[in-house]
């Protein structure tokens, strides 16, 4: 017996190569690393991001009875509700969570953990994802530097957060796990099958998937064209599956009477059309017979290329642009050019450039990685796979940041092989400083957290780490992102609670909380959907006293919550001086307003509206 093999850690060594117990010790010290290092001074817990607090808000109608079909958020916007595009499918678990909890807790304590549970449960399917798609191109190494990067992505990144119940982190899982699938050297039925599930899932959640569904899709394609008898059950696999799934989505969350309608931001007959349409022509191409070879296939590719973009133009022409587009011009300089992560990778380098190449510079440098790997000619199938998933999610965080989340993710994978590489060839040559180095650099700059650490050093210095640190733990997970934010906590929020139901008039960042803690309807609310309501609230602001009488009684508004420091008033107040708000803000309080008592910790100012 040798010394190694007496060794007592041996064992406890060789089960941790394990996949599934890989996968357990990380996902269950990644938990406790985001609960020791977010728990201690949370002071709420509902996550920081108004979708959080608004998901809260729907899964509370449902449990309170709203139809499964019906997404109209009544007291949100003017008279009637505005339709809203979240997908029930998220609303479920989270609302069964709430359910069972509780049968042993009070309503408001079952609340609080359902939401704690449900994003650290969706730390355990993603970093199954990653250890299963690391193994597939690599060894076991692979696997845990990737649960290793996937750790620090995860505790760095804000969408498994407690509280954060938002459908981002759902998708984020189902990307890994199509990128898992398609990276299956086999080929076998079951993994494609698995991906086509995942991506008609992904669709049906939400819509921002849908460039990177459509590249699953082309891949697949190719794979069956390019690699033909090896390739075709898996394409076949994931075309049928890809087919009823979407179909039974379709079905099961698109209420009748919304068939016929086409929308570009949800789950529709639009994309339902092209989807499906697409996969059931993949579906019968793998049928044609093996002597057409490469020829056939392309051609066969070209037809249902041409069959998919027909479709497109057919029955949904406007989706074929981002919906954003079709904002109100008002809406897009008073709203949505300060929601930061809706900005484009030029607006974000003007705006915030200490913190640029976080999000970029980790899948350029993944990308670079694909690309070399592909001419080299090593394991090209898996690497160019890994190339196109990673293209199409960089190129939608060029047009939006929030996309880097996902080209981030993807990027763990080819990065971690490298670092792989780079070890075994430092462990190889121990005497060789280089190699050492070389490997210890691109380790650190494999990681998003040290290039933002590394652009605020340079572009603010020492200071700025240390201000950025301080603002983070004087923040807490509770707090608002603007000046006004001692307007939009909690107790300020709270204060509406002592007037009748009505309809509030408040900055758009409000409009979730205010859902939440009180029972009355918002007139504005920061999503595209609620484009009336928003142009409402602003134009109330910049109309002269006199005319903001007519917009108030017209969207039977009973209250407005000032709040002076916000930046959107602020901005409405500089645009119009003798607008409503800028009014407000120089003390000018006309007749029809009466001021409540100000709480003196709050800069909030609620008025009571007052109409003959």
């Amino acid at each position: 017996m040798t010394a190694a093999s007496s060794s007592p850690v041996l064992p406890a060594t060789r089960r941790l190569e394990r996949l599934p117990a890989a996968v357990a010790v990380y996902s269950i010290l990644t938990i406790l690393i985001l609960a020791g290092l977010n728990l201690p001074g949370a002071r709420d817990y509902v996550g920081v991001d108004n979708d959080d607090v608004m998901r809260l808000v729907q899964v509370r109608d449902f449990l309170g009875g709203q139809s499964w079909f019906d997404l109209m958020q009544y007291r949100l916007g003017l008279p009637g509700g505005t339709l809203m595009h979240w997908s029930r499918i998220i609303d479920l678990p989270i609302a069964a969570l709430i359910k069972v909890f509780s049968l042993i807790l009070p309503s408001e304590r079952a609340e609080a953990l359902a939401l704690l549970v449900w994003p650290f449960f969706l730390v355990i399917p993603l970093m199954t994802a990653i250890a299963v798609a690391a193994r597939r191109i690599g060894d076991r190494v692979v696997m845990h530097i990737a649960l290793m990067l996937a750790a620090v992505f995860v505790v760095t990144a804000n969408r498994f957060l407690p509280g954060a119940i938002d459908h981002h982190n759902v998708q984020l899982v189902l990307v890994a796990t199509i990128a898992a699938c398609l990276l299956d050297p086999a080929r076998r039925a079951g993994s494609f099958a698995l991906a086509g599930f995942a991506s008609a899932l992904a669709i049906a959640i939400g819509a921002e998937t849908t460039p990177l569904v459509a590249v699953v899709c082309i891949v697949v394609a190719l794979l069956w064209a390019l690699e033909g008898t090896r390739s075709r059950t898996a394409a076949r696999a994931f075309s049928l599956s890809l087919l009823l799934s979407i179909s039974a989505l379709f079905l099961a969350t698109v209420p009748s009477e919304h068939y016929r309608l086409v929308t570009c931001d949800s789950l529709s007959i639009g994309y339902y059309a092209i989807i499906a349409a697409g996969a059931a022509a993949l579906f019968v191409a793998t049928f044609l017979p093996d002597r057409l070879g490469l020829a056939g296939r392309s051609a066969a590719l070209v037809i249902i290329g041409a069959l998919v973009l027909l479709s497109a133009l057919a029955v949904a022409p406007q989706c074929l642009q981002n919906p954003l587009n079709e904002l109100d011009p008002l809406l897009q300089t008073m709203w949505l050019d300060g929601v930061l992560e809706a900005q484009s990778f030029w607006r974000w380098l003007e705006v915030e450039p200490a913190s640029f190449g976080g999000f970029y510079a980790v899948p350029v440098f993944a990308l670079a990685v694909c690309l070399f790997r592909v001419i080299r000619g090593d394991d090209v199938r898996s690497h160019a796979i890994l190339f196109g998933l990673l293209l199409i999610s960089f190129v939608i965080a060029l047009i939006q940041v929030r996309g880097a989340a996902f080209a981030n993710l993807l990027a763990i994978l080819p990065v971690a092989l490298l670092i792989a590489d780079l070890r075994r060839n430092s462990n190889a040559e121990p005497d060789n400083i280089g190699a050492g180095f070389f490997f210890v650099v691109v380790t650190l700059l494999s990681v998003p957290s040290v290039w933002i650490l590394s652009g605020v050093f340079i572009v603010e210095g020492t200071m700025g780490i240390s201000n950025r640190m301080r603002s983070l733990v004087a923040a807490g997970p509770a707090s608002g992102t603007d000046a006004g934010a001692a307007c939009e906590t909690l107790q300020s929020l709270a204060q509406l609670n002592d007037l009748p139901a009505g309809t509030v008039v408040a900055p758009s960042d409000y409009g979730a909380d205010i859902l939440r803690i009180t029972p009355h309807r918002v007139l504005s609310g920061p999503y595209h959907r609620n484009q009336g309501g928003m142009l409402t609230e602003l134009h109330i602001g910049l109309a002269e006293p006199a005319e903001a009488a007519a917009f108030l009684r017209g969207s039977e508004s009973t209250i407005i919550a000032f709040c002076p420091t916000n930046i959107q008033t602020e901005k409405i107040a500089k645009m119009k001086p003798d607008g409503l708000y800028a009014a407000l803000e120089a003390g000018r309080i006309p007749d029809y307003l009466q001021p409540l008592p100000q709480d003196p910790q709050s800069g909030l100012t609620i008025y009571r509206v007052v109409l003959p």
